[in-house]
């Protein structure tokens, strides 16, 4: 087991650390402070080949342009809050709009455009962690209140890679974290996700207006492209479903139920589990042609994302789960990303 620090760049002059946690099985994810952005994920496929299994680039320039969160941490709030703002005790809060009027994942400067401290790096026989914290003050992209965030990554010899939030406000204000990575387990992006098949209990998504902020109706997939009950691909899926491809928030049946996302051609698989409510699945249908990590041209469906999180918009769905945080409550979430090969798990 072993963490590995090394510089990536600098930010008007702050700088910004790469760190690699790397697994006595070889396995390797490796982030940046900027953004907390996961860059690189090494997984052995059914032949025991190491190769990356999320999209990134190779330089921070890259990532300071791009406007896909690739790999980033989101927050305050993940996904759309509609009109950027909501109502608290009587009184409209105002966000930063940032989506076609709506405010989208934390706003223009948001969890994933600053530069996170690292507060904590743990070496054990069995697993590896760091801990990466930030400060986000008062009228932050419109939010109430100051909040100390601290987020954990940790990798285990069970090639498990493990993302702790935990979020501490001074005044009522909502929060809603997730992590942003683009997955694509084909390896070095060999080909694009639509052959990847998807397991996962969630009997219900939520409806989405012509702008993808959700109206507040819980609709159900059964027998339709957003059943995954009982697993299909997501080429499959969009054939009956979305056809642009899917930016959908599923209802999950059971907290830490797995949901199972696997590629037949390099037998690679990936369980996620987590205690929050929802997953949204983006399937990277606005990507474009970035030269991501290894020279490779990014598209659209290039990488799918996972991002378990709260109901998006609950600010605004008092029926919806709350995402609000009071004074003295501390924000607590957790998911773990399980890489296997089919022949082990199925």
């Amino acid at each position: 087991m072993d963490v590995i620090k090394k510089p990536f760049g600098e930010i008007d002059g702050e700088a910004v650390d790469s760190y690699t946690l790397r697994n006595d099985a070889g396995m390797e994810m490796t982030f940046m402070t900027f953004g907390g952005a996961i860059t690189k994920i090494l997984t052995p496929d059914k032949n025991g080949v190491l190769e990356n299994v999320v999209l990134g680039f190779d330089t921070l320039e890259q990532y300071v342009q791009h406007v896909h969160y690739y790999g980033a941490l989101i927050g305050r709030v993940a996904g759309r809050i509609g009109q950027a703002g909501y109502s608290s005790e009587g009184k409209k809060v105002e966000l930063t709009p940032n989506d076609s009027g709506n405010h989208l994942h934390g706003g223009k400067i948001g969890f994933n455009r600053v530069i996170w401290a690292v507060e904590e790096v743990s070496v054990e026989k069995e697993e590896v962690s760091v801990r990466l914290s930030y400060l986000s003050r008062d009228g932050e992209e419109g939010y109430p209140g100051n909040v100390k965030v601290d987020v954990t990554y940790t990798l285990t010899n069970g090639n498990e890679l493990l993302i702790q939030y935990e979020a501490e406000p001074d005044g009522d204000t909502p929060i809603n974290m997730t992590s942003h990575s683009y997955f694509n387990l084909s390896g070095a992006y060999k080909e694009d996700i639509l052959s990847h098949r998807l397991e996962m209990e969630a009997d219900r998504i939520l409806e989405l207006s012509g702008d993808k902020v959700p109206t507040g109706k819980l609709i159900p997939t059964e027998g339709t492209g957003f059943d995954f009950s009982e697993g299909q691909t997501i080429g499959e899926g969009m054939k009956s479903g979305p056809k642009e491809g899917y930016d959908h928030a599923f209802v999950l049946n059971k907290k830490n139920d797995p949901i199972v996302l696997s590629h037949e051609e390099s037998g690679r698989a990936m369980t996620v589990e987590t205690d929050q409510e929802a997953v949204v699945l983006y399937t990277g249908n606005h990507l474009t042609g970035d030269l991501l990590t290894g020279g490779v041209k990014g598209r659209e469906h290039l990488g799918l994302c996972l991002e378990t999180q709260g109901y998006p918009d609950a600010v605004n769905h008092p029926h919806f789960p709350s995402v609000m945080v009071k004074k003295g409550e501390v924000y607590k979430a957790s998911t773990t990303y399980s890489f296997h090969v089919l022949n082990e798990q199925g």
